[in-house]
């Protein structure tokens, strides 16, 4: 039976029946004539939690494809397959005198992965810079074209990660960026990087592409070396009355938002004495208590062993309920 294993950045060893991967459109018409309904795509691994064992078809989605198409000019459609690396996307895109794409660089993963969970970082979402997303639908083995409105993305989600249809694939995306950079530096962290570079003020896309590359190495384990998925919890949204209730005793980070108020959850988790913790194989790393780390040897349950307990404390301190961002695959009956 396959592992997993290297096919996942917690570095979790998973055993599945069979393992495809799919490098063009064709192989994964097969993938799904084999494994029905259950076949589990994976692009890069790298939002995901596996069990053990999955006993079904796995697919790795690895179609590639970049295109860069003008309009007018001034700005340009991106088209870039699911297989494809979502930071060589921003490089690329960037090296091509292209900006809107210079926040969320670094984020590890494919394309593919990409609108499920609406990546973000530093101010700018994934929805922010979408045009539409390419669907597969392997019931009548069709491609099609979803608007931004039907994708109906939300703060880290989407329709594909709330509403999953299991014969739904995506197979890429179309991003719209521009000639004229679109300076997105409210975060301090990002400031200070740009004062270092001696750009704060006058910063261009790629100056902010690499403010946010030192940030992001500077505070988040590389999944190449130390396993994980980066943000194991979601920043909670809570009402003004409750943010009010918590500012009143506690000094903590809070965000006007959609909703109510966004506050850090690894604060929330610093302040009730997580960071740097151990248990069975997992750490809570000592520079970013959000992320979750595998020490080693540590399984997919073990994670999750973790997360509720730090849920739990959270709650019990707070009053505020962490959600988790990864995928959770259940194993099959």
């Amino acid at each position: 039976m396959p592992s997993l294993k290297s096919w996942n950045t917690l570095g979790v060893e998973c055993e599945a029946d069979v393992l495809h991967e799919a490098h063009q459109l064709d192989d994964l018409k097969q993938a799904f004539q084999e494994g029905g309904r259950d076949l589990l795509l994976l692009g890069a691994g790298s939002n995901v939690v596996l069990p053990r064992r999955y006993a079904g078809h796995v697919c790795a989605l690895r179609i590639r494809g970049f295109e860069c198409e003008e309009v007018g000019g001034a700005s340009a459609v991106v088209t870039a397959m699911a297989g494809e690396s979502w930071h060589a996307v921003v490089r690329r895109t960037l090296g091509s005198g292209w900006c809107g794409l210079e926040n969320l660089a670094l984020i590890p993963g494919t394309v593919g992965a990409a609108p499920l969970q609406n990546i973000g970082a530093y101010g700018v979402e994934l929805a922010d810079r979408m045009k539409s997303v390419l669907v597969y639908d392997a019931r009548d083995e069709t491609v099609s074209e979803l608007g931004i409105e039907e994708c109906a993305f939300t703060y880290r989600s989407s329709r594909f990660k709330e509403m999953p249809d299991p014969a739904i694939v995506i197979l890429g995306v179309r991003l719209l960026v521009s000639r004229a950079a679109l300076i997105v530096d409210q975060y301090p962290d990002v400031r200070r990087e740009l004062t270092r570079l001696g750009t704060q003020g006058r910063a261009s896309a790629r100056a902010v592409a690499e403010a946010v590359m030192r940030v992001r190495r500077r505070k988040l384990p590389d999944p190449r070396r130390i396993g994980n998925v980066g943000s194991f919890f979601k920043n909670p949204v809570v009402s003004q009355t409750k943010a009010a209730e918590l500012l009143s005793c506690e000094h903590l980070v809070a965000h006007a938002g959609v909703g109510g108020c966004k506050l850090s959850a690894a604060q929330l988790i610093d302040l009730c004495g997580w960071k740097g913790s151990r248990r069975a194989g997992v750490g809570v790393w000592q520079r970013q208590p959000l992320v979750l780390v595998n020490l080693g040897g540590a399984h997919g349950a073990d994670f999750l062993d973790m997360a509720a307990r730090i849920r739990r404390s959270v709650e019990e301190r707070f009053g505020v309920t962490l959600e988790l961002e990864p995928r959770i695959v259940e194993p099959l009956e």
